[in-house]
């Protein structure tokens, strides 16, 4: 049965799952004033239909049942519960101590569902990306939030992507795809309020495909309007979308959706406990069929009515869960399977803190993967400990990690870390404003501060961390595969060494951003743009010479101190050769 709020041509039918509980409440608003309608049950799912057009009605569900948390089961008709399949809502997500204290009702703060009438269908065409091209990561409350030309209304926002000024600022970078940090509504963390500190980057959601009120007021319309001013610009749209665990969190968290409806979705163990493979309390169980469904339906609201492009899905590793990793888990036939589906962008961060969590290279031929091992060699070497031959793996395309078929995605910053200017002014992360003591966010960034952690206006000092961030912009755009770049990090953009700036409103600064970087990055974008088939694959046959023009050997492959190597490509390719020299800071 189809789920969610559908309006028929008399009357507006809900359908909701929750197959443990004994009794659903469909709840109605009118203002603040409530109508509860009792749902019939069909199998698994309660059903309800309403006399009328009720486009634009809120809406939510209460559910009656066994109150046992010990067996992972919480139905409590004081909890106001967003419907799973709901794709707008009338208020963000507030964090709230009675959203996880029984009995205490949570109308007054849980958002509440919108009915929606016919949705428009955008025409299904091919992806706008390309294998090679650059992916442009977006914090969309970050991006804009300072941008002299955007309208103040529109700062911060989806509306604010299709501005002609960030058009131009993307197709100056020769953006192929931007891809969007999560825009489905969240919930912050419950230890963050009492700080006075609030989740900025949204991988906590609750309601799987309802864009958040804030980023998007406009609801669908308004990320559709984005989506097709972004394509008419040549520019492709890539959703970053959480599928591994919910912001309903652990034991202590909160009754929001889908753990006072369909508990069932979160991985237990044996003794009933929640699984917690993510680090945030719950895992979704992808060896339930009903959790494959909401990812697919999601999905595929998203390419149908939205017209996106693709998806990264973070900690990945969980949607092939079941509960070990499997390569061929249901979960990547079903995607193939879905025809709207089947040609759109896949991304995977292959790595949760799971059991066998670390997966890199291990999904679908198909899916392209985050390369954690890019990122880490490359500042290896620039800092001076990684070797010549580890930096040539990665400069042609992780053949170790993927064989021939180049699926990998080189980033030498994400939003998770530090960003690329803090990458060589901070050899230790400052993550004290997030109120953990600095225990938070990676240990191991291998990173350094070129002789001053922190600012500095040694020009001696400056220098060589400008020249430091050019070695390794001109090593990403040399890189064989996809490559991506986290928004701001052309222009020098610093979040003052904290690598999980998470809980941090960090906005790009477009006034005081580094404008010879920019247009630096943009020169170098521009050359692998005009060549780029030339960096989809690696070409057989080439040579890799040392400082002594013989080719290299196995010692001094792997020896930190070579220094002063090229790469000549073989005859007839399009390749332009490389000469890279660690001490002169240079590449190209």
């Amino acid at each position: 049965m189809v789920l969610g709020s559908f309006v028929g041509e008399s009357t507006t039918r809900f359908a909701v799952r929750a197959p443990l509980a004994e009794a659903v409440d469909l709840c109605l608003f009118d203002g603040e004033a409530e109508t509860r309608h009792a749902m019939t049950r069909a199998g698994e799912v309660w059903v309800a239909e309403v006399a009328g057009d009720l486009t634009g009605t809120r809406y939510a569900y209460r559910a009656h049942g066994s109150y046992t948390p010990e067996a992972n089961l919480w139905f409590d008709p004081a909890k106001l519960l967003v419907d799973p399949y709901a794709v707008e809502l009338d208020r963000r997500f507030v964090q709230h101590p009675r959203l996880a204290q029984f009995g205490e009702d949570t109308a007054d703060i849980v958002p509440r569902a919108v009915v929606q009438g016919g949705l428009p269908v955008v025409p299904h065409q091919a992806p706008l990306f390309q294998r090679g091209g650059l992916i442009y990561e977006i914090n969309v409350a970050g991006f804009t939030a300072l941008h002299p030309d955007v309208p103040a209304r529109q700062r911060g926002t989806i509306a604010a992507l299709a501005h002609p000024a960030v058009i131009a600022h993307l197709k100056k970078l020769h953006v192929s795809a931007v891809e969007l940090m999560p825009i489905v509504a969240w919930l912050d963390e419950r230890h963050l309020p009492p700080l006075g500190l609030a989740n900025h980057w949204g991988y906590n959601p609750v309601a799987m495909m309802a864009l958040d009120p804030g980023l998007c007021p406009g609801g669908g319309a308004e990320l559709r309007e984005a989506v097709a001013a972004l394509h008419d610009a040549g520019i492709g749209v890539i959703l970053d979308l959480v599928f591994n665990h919910s912001g309903e969190s652990d034991v202590h968290g909160g009754t929001l959706s889908l753990r006072g409806l369909d508990p069932a979705a979160y991985a237990c163990a044996p003794d009933g406990a929640l699984i917690n493979d993510t680090g945030c309390g719950n895992t979704l169980d992808f060896a339930n069929p009903h959790v494959r469904r909401l990812m697919i339906d999601s999905l595929v609201y998203f390419v149908r009515h939205c017209g996106i492009d693709g998806f990264r899905f973070d900690l990945a590793t969980v949607i092939a869960r079941g509960p070990g990793f499997d390569a061929q888990a249901p979960i990547f036939a079903e995607l193939a399977a879905e025809p709207l589906l089947a040609d759109r962008v896949m991304i995977a961060e292959p790595w949760d803190i799971g059991p066998g969590g670390y997966q890199l290279g291990r999904f679908p031929p198909n899916w392209l993967e985050w390369n954690d091992k890019y990122r880490d060699d490359v500042r290896r070497f620039w800092k001076g400990t990684g070797t010549v031959g580890d930096l040539a793996t990665r400069i042609a395309g992780s053949s170790d990690i993927f064989g021939s078929d180049c699926r990998s995605i080189n980033f030498l910053a994400a939003h998770d870390g530090f960003t690329l200017a803090d990458t060589v002014a901070y050899e230790h992360r400052q993550n004290h404003a997030n109120g953990e003591d600095n225990r938070d966010g990676h240990g191991t960034n291998h990173s350094w501060n070129c002789g001053a952690e922190g600012p500095s206006d040694d020009p001696a000092i400056l220098a060589r961390r400008a020249a430091d961030i050019r070695a390794m912009l001109r090593t990403l755009f040399a890189s064989t595969g996809t490559i991506m770049m986290t928004a701001g990090d052309e222009c020098g953009r610093s979040q003052h060494g904290n690598n999980n700036a998470y809980c941090q409103h960090m906005p790009i600064d477009w006034a005081g951003r580094d404008q010879a970087l920019e247009d630096f990055t943009a020169q170098t974008a521009a050359a692998r743009a005009a060549n780029l088939a030339a960096f989809t694959q690696f070409p057989e046959g080439g040579q890799w010479l040392g400082p002594d023009g013989a080719a290299l050997d196995p010692d001094t492959w792997q020896d930190p101190a070579t220094d002063g190597f090229t790469y000549l490509p073989p005859e007839g390719s399009s390749r332009p050769p490389l000469r890279i020299s660690r001490a002169m800071r240079t590449i190209g």
